[in-house]
């Protein structure tokens, strides 16, 4: 079983956020408690204020008070080329900005792949830091965000609304 570190940052209206580290980088940002639950197999987790950990915590504050756009953490992401391709592409949508997915499609050269780049980006372990929150609806719908949790998708482009207007 694989060790994990971990530490909660505690985001008032979005409640514990779970951050864990494989000791080199962030390697899974968990905003809902059922996937956190999830998280005690295949992992062994042990709570942890390392250095990495508490930079980690400093920035999501920073974020969240409106004093953070761009995340500076060493991150680590595994999942297919594909997956990789898209979760880049999300780094690359600027803060208080969206994409829809059918844009990040065409980024990354799969202009018909846009339902697989909603999977890739619902498979997205490192939630906020890698922001799959900005990826929206062609229509502009708040769609897929973790299945149906929009209402927190929602919050996240409020918040960096209110930033970029502010």
């Amino acid at each position: 079983m694989k060790r994990r570190e971990y530490t909660i940052y505690k985001a008032n209206e979005f409640g514990d956020i779970y951050i864990i580290s494989d000791g080199e980088a962030i390697v899974h940002v968990e905003l809902f408690a059922d996937g956190w639950e999830k998280m005690n197999n295949p992992y062994e987790l042990v709570k942890s204020d390392a250095l990495l950990l508490q930079e980690a915590v400093k920035q999501l504050d920073e974020y969240f008070h409106r004093k953070r756009t761009v995340f500076q953490l060493p991150v680590k992401w595994e999942g297919t080329p594909f997956q990789q391709k898209v979760w880049q592409a999300l780094c690359d949508i600027p803060y208080g900005e969206t994409a829809s997915y059918s844009d990040i499609a065409q980024k990354i050269g799969h202009p018909k792949a846009v339902r697989a780049v909603g999977q890739a980006n619902r498979a997205n372990e490192l939630a906020i830091i890698v922001p799959c929150h900005r990826v929206i609806g062609k229509n502009n719908a708040l769609t897929g965000y973790a299945g149906n949790r929009t209402d927190v998708k929602e919050k996240l482009l409020q918040l960096e609304q209110h930033y970029r207007s502010g």
